[in-house]
C-alpha cells in the first residue's frame, strides 16, 4: 500500500510539472502567434500600399495607338 502511495505521489508530481510546462509553453505560443499576426498585418497593409502605388503608375502610362 506504501508503494502503491509514494508511486501515485510521483505520478502526480510528474502530472503537475508537465502542466506546468504545457502552461508556459501556450504562453510563449500566444505570444509567437500575436507577433505573427501583426506582422502579417504589417506585410499586408504594404501589399495594398505597393498595389496602389503600381497601380497608379500604369495609370499613367499612355496607351499604344494600334
Amino acid at each position: 500500500m506504501e508503494a502503491d502511495l509514494k508511486s501515485l505521489e510521483q505520478k502526480l508530481s510528474q502530472f503537475v510539472e508537465l502542466c506546468q510546462r504545457l502552461r508556459i509553453d501556450n504562453q510563449q505560443l500566444r505570444q509567437q502567434l500575436a507577433s505573427a499576426i501583426n506582422d502579417n498585418k504589417q506585410l499586408t497593409e504594404k501589399i495594398g500600399t505597393a498595389t496602389h502605388r503600381l497601380e497608379n503608375l500604369l495609370s499613367q502610362i499612355p496607351e499604344e495607338d494600334a
